[in-house]
């Protein structure tokens, strides 16, 4: 009976070691999921930033290219 009773003890030690180990593994991937979503929402804001710059560039241009073929034309 006493066999038993420590089978069943380490058992129980065994099962806690796991549950131990998955609540660590819990608070990981917690903690993961976290920072990626910062560095999601610091490369949207980055993204939106250079598609806004981009802009900027490609109406700069364009208004080069217009200004560039008016003093062609007017020669």
């Amino acid at each position: 009976m006493e066999s038993v009773s420590k089978s069943t003890d380490q058992q129980l030690e065994q099962l806690a070691e796991e549950v131990q180990l998955l609540a660590d593994l819990c608070a990981r991937l917690k903690s993961d999921i976290q920072t990626l979503q910062e560095q999601n929402q610091s490369l949207s804001r980055e993204r939106s930033d250079l598609i806004e710059k981009n802009e900027l560039a490609r109406s700069r241009i364009e208004a080069m290219i217009i200004r560039l073929k008016a003093m062609e034309i007017s020669r």
